[in-house]
């Protein structure tokens, strides 16, 4: 297993499919990564030679946000949203979808958990 940013690659997959498994890496992303250092498509993980692993984690660092600082990146957004005080920061706090989604039958995880904490406090 190669241990890049954070996460553990499954060695026997191919490099584009493994990346994915970076938080905020998805396909196209990873293809990309792929296309600017130069690898084949077919390459496996267990094949990458340490330049190429530090190429790539060269590659990813610089051009995107990942794991942990996009993790806080969204967490900013969604700590301003409530400050704001809008709609959407309001269904944040509430625990509700954001989107417009029915809620009267619908959505029972933020309504489980929400119960949850209520009958706690009992």
């Amino acid at each position: 297993m190669s241990y890049i940013l954070g996460t553990n690659l499954v060695s026997n997959e191919q490099v584009e499919i493994a990346l994915t498994r970076i938080f905020g890496i998805g396909l196209k992303k990873a293809i990309q990564v792929c296309d600017q250092s130069g690898l084949n498509d077919n390459i496996k993980v267990n094949k990458l030679t340490k330049y190429q692993i530090d190429q790539i984690i060269k590659i990813i660092s610089q051009n995107y946000l990942v794991d942990s600082e996009l993790e806080r990146v969204i967490q900013r957004d969604i700590k301003q949203l409530m400050s704001i005080g809008c709609y959407r920061g309001f269904r944040h706090n509430a625990g509700l979808p954001l989107r417009g989604q029915r809620t009267h039958t619908n959505a029972k995880t933020c309504r489980k958990f929400r119960n949850v904490l209520i009958n706690q406090r009992s």
